[in-house]
C-alpha cells in the first residue's frame, strides 16, 4: 500500500524534510516515558519559553543523555539490570528509552535539570523576523 504524503498540497513546496521528520517522530512514539510540554511566562521582553518535563523515576543523571541531532531534541535513557539482586517479585523493569522532539528553526535548548525523578528541558522560541522581499519581474520582447 502506498503512503499518501501528509504535506501533498501543491502550495507547500520544499517541505519533504519536515514530512520525513514527522514520520520519524510518529514511528518512535511508544508512550514511555510520559511527558508534559508547558508554555512558560515571558519575562522582561525575553522570547517565549517552553519546558518539556519527562517522568524518569529510577534514572540517574549518568543514565540520561540529552542531545540535539539535525534539528531534533533526542532524550535517551539507559538502565542496566543489577545482576546481584534476587527478586521475589519484579514490577519495575530496567529499561531503555528514546524520546524525540522535532525543533523548528531557531529553537534553542537553554538547559536541562533532573529533580525528584523529573527531567526538565527548557527551550526558547525566538520571535521570527518578518522578511518581505520584492522580486523583480523581467520583461522579454
Amino acid at each position: 500500500m502506498s503512503r499518501v504524503p501528509t504535506l501533498s498540497s501543491p502550495f507547500l513546496l520544499g517541505f519533504d524534510d519536515i514530512e520525513r521528520a514527522l514520520d520519524r517522530v510518529v514511528k518512535g512514539a511508544d508512550g514511555y516515558p510520559p511527558y508534559n510540554i508547558e508554555r512558560c511566562d515571558r519575562e522582561n521582553g525575553q522570547p517565549e519559553k517552553l519546558r518539556i518535563t519527562l517522568a524518569v523515576a529510577g534514572f540517574t543523571r549518568d543514565q540520561l543523555d540529552v542531545t540535539i541531532e539535525e534539528n531534533q531534541l533526542v532524550i535517551r535513557g539507559r538502565q542496566q539490570d543489577d545482576k546481584t539482586r534476587h527478586y521475589i517479585h519484579r514490577g519495575i523493569a530496567a529499561r531503555h528509552f528514546q524520546r524525540t522532539f522535532v525543533l523548528a528553526d531557531g529553537m534553542q535548548v537553554l538547559g536541562a535539570d533532573l529533580k525528584n525523578g523529573l527531567l526538565s528541558i527548557d527551550l526558547a522560541r525566538p520571535e521570527p523576523a518578518r522578511v518581505v522581499k520584492t522580486i523583480a519581474i523581467n520583461e522579454h520582447e
